[in-house]
């Protein structure tokens, strides 16, 4: 198998992993936090042109679905950091990488809303969420050439919190304040001077 074919292959599978996961987002959106049993593995499946089985290739729960543009996002945290100019701080850098990643565009409130207060989802949301902080303190460890130490993995923790947190303030009724000021406070909060 050639490069190409191995990378158009990866785009193919990411493409149906977003369809999948952005059909099972909008059919809990409208079915609403009390309906979220209604969301069958079938609907979501044909939501996204797919079969069950394809479905199940891709996820092991509706949770996971549905969170799985959460996960994805965070995923690339890491990625997002090292793309970065090097002569920008610590702290400049991601600060940059975070906002631009959580709010470039600026979230569905009603989407974040689900994920992140549903009951029925807390744990695949926590998860969704945590899954920066590996590739995130990677790439401090390497941006910092510190791996031996704490430093990298409470950092990571740190913002991955603050982003939790924001989002969190950021859906409070009422405000009107962009969740990239929100986020950006947060993380003033998290990292270092």
């Amino acid at each position: 198998m050639t490069d190409e074919t191995a990378d158009l292959r990866t785009r193919n599978s990411q493409a149906t992993r977003e369809a999948i996961g952005h059909a099972a987002l909008r059919l809990a959106i409208e079915q609403g936090p009390n309906g979220l049993a209604l969301v069958r593995v079938h609907d979501i499946a044909a939501a996204a042109g797919v079969s069950p089985r394809t479905y199940n290739n891709y996820f092991s729960s509706r949770g996971e679905a549905i969170c799985a543009f959460q996960a994805d996002q965070s995923k690339r945290a890491g990625k997002a950091l090292r793309a970065r100019p090097a002569g920008e701080s610590l702290t400049e850098a991601i600060t940059a990488a975070v906002i631009e990643l959580y709010t470039d565009p600026e979230p569905d409130r009603a989407g974040l809303s689900m994920i992140m207060l549903t009951p029925e989802l807390e744990g695949e949301a926590l998860k969704a969420f945590t899954m920066a902080e590996g590739p995130l303190a990677d790439a401090i460890a390497d941006r910092t050439e510190d791996d031996g130490d704490l430093f990298p993995a409470v950092t990571a923790a740190a913002v991955a919190g603050a982003v939790r947190v924001a989002g969190r303030r950021w859906l409070e009724p009422g405000t009107t304040e962009p969740f990239a000021a929100i986020l950006r406070r947060a993380l003033s909060h998290v990292l270092p001077d």
